[in-house]
């Protein structure tokens, strides 16, 4: 603060310059004070007109930065989303027309999982009574030399080749471990069998979802388990195409929603699918692993119900039937009815990581390290996977 200066002596007269500078001065303070009580008393439309609004702006960027993502995702795995064109042909036991043969035609989506044609896409796409297959690749490129390589006989997927091909557009299959609710996610598919590489968007809805799929016949009807939930829309078309993450990396593969319900969607997880495409393109046929359990995962309520000391892991045996496989891993390492499996390799089981989770993520030949919860005491058992047989 400036120290107080003496008081000067009164002009007699201003100069017309200081008349004027004065007046300048009182014309801006009092243009200043109208601008100020506007603003307080509902002059924000005039405070707009001068400030630029920043946050319409930042929400504008945003939203064109998304755009770009999932545009630049779209394009990155769209050359390896394939539309399949399937021809069945069914022999009719209706009364009137029983023996007679006829033939239908449906769709769905693929993935191209390697550069010489191996295609991974739902077993309900592709039934036991398909007769024909056809390919068509984004840019519009078809294929009719078409086999059928393998179906898994547990879960619902299935493989496909196309003959005579090399340098294909493919998808690498990435993990899905790391999803969790709220993630923003993509579907892409053959939309109702004509919109070829649809593209939705959505989010992760829910995680290790188990569900009874049929198939619009009713020819086909399968329970699958720790699926993700996402309400991308998938339509009819869609299944067999893949779930992607904006950094355009597989994450599932979409196969079955819900009728009764808008905006319910289902997809394999990445990380069930990666160790059947490993076993495919190594040995040309499905090789899945298995231990040999029969089992129920634990809950709270299951475990208060049964009074158990855990309440996660998988509980062997139960009812009336046996606990394991004969002859299976299981069998031979010695696992009882009651036991409860709490870890896999140091991996702890839970809803989420569940046993037919955890075992789908390694090989035939693996060894395993069980730590199983016998009679209250924490023992180890170690196993080596072997083929499930079919």
């Amino acid at each position: 603060m400036s120290s107080p200066q003496q008081p000067k002596p009164k002009p007699k007269s201003k100069s017309k310059s200081q008349k004027s500078k004065l007046f300048r001065v009182s014309t801006i303070y009092i243009v200043s004070l109208i601008i100020a009580v506007l603003a307080g008393a509902g002059g924000g439309a005039l405070v707009t007109q001068l400030i630029p609004n920043t946050n319409t702006h930042t929400e504008t960027s945003i939203i064109k930065a998304e755009g770009e993502v999932i545009a630049e995702a779209a394009e990155k795995i769209g050359p390896s989303v394939v539309s399949i064109i399937i021809e069945n042909t069914t022999v009719s036991n209706n009364f009137w027309t029983y023996g007679q043969s006829y033939s239908t035609q449906s769709a769905g989506s693929g993935i191209i999982v390697s550069s010489d044609g191996y295609i991974l896409t739902n077993k309900h796409v592709v039934s036991d009574d398909t007769t024909r297959l056809n390919i068509v690749l984004a840019d519009g490129t078809e294929y009719d030399d078409v086999e059928i390589i393998d179906r898994d006989p547990t879960n619902d997927i299935a493989f496909l080749k196309i003959k005579d091909v090399s340098d294909l557009p493919y998808a690498e299959i990435g993990s899905s471990a790391d999803l969790r609710i709220g993630t923003k996610v993509l579907a892409i598919g053959n939309a109702l069998g004509q919109f070829q590489n649809t593209v939705t968007s959505g989010i992760v809805s829910g995680l290790s979802r188990s569900i009874t799929a049929s198939n619009d016949q009713g020819s086909f009807s399968e329970h699958l388990t720790d699926l993700i939930q996402t309400d991308a829309a998938i339509n009819p078309g869609n299944s067999g195409g893949p779930l992607i993450t904006y950094d355009g990396k597989v994450v599932g593969m979409n196969t079955a929603v819900a009728d009764s319900a808008n905006g319910i969607g289902f997809a394999i997880p990445s990380d069930v699918l990666r160790s059947i495409v490993k076993s495919v393109l190594k040995n040309g046929h499905i090789e899945k692993p298995y231990i040999g359990v029969y089992y129920t995962t634990l809950t709270k309520g299951i475990a208060k119900e049964r009074n158990l000391i855990v309440d996660q892991g998988a509980l062997i045996g139960g009812g009336n039937q046996r606990p394991t496989v004969p002859d299976s891993p299981a069998d031979k390492a010695g696992i009882r009815s009651g036991d409860i499996i709490t870890k896999i390799n140091d991996q702890k089981l839970d809803n989420r990581y569940t046993l037919s989770y955890i075992i789908s993520n390694y090989q035939v030949g693996d060894h395993l390290a069980l730590t199983v919860l016998r009679d209250g005491q924490e023992l180890t058992v170690d196993i080596v996977l072997e083929v499930y047989k079919r």
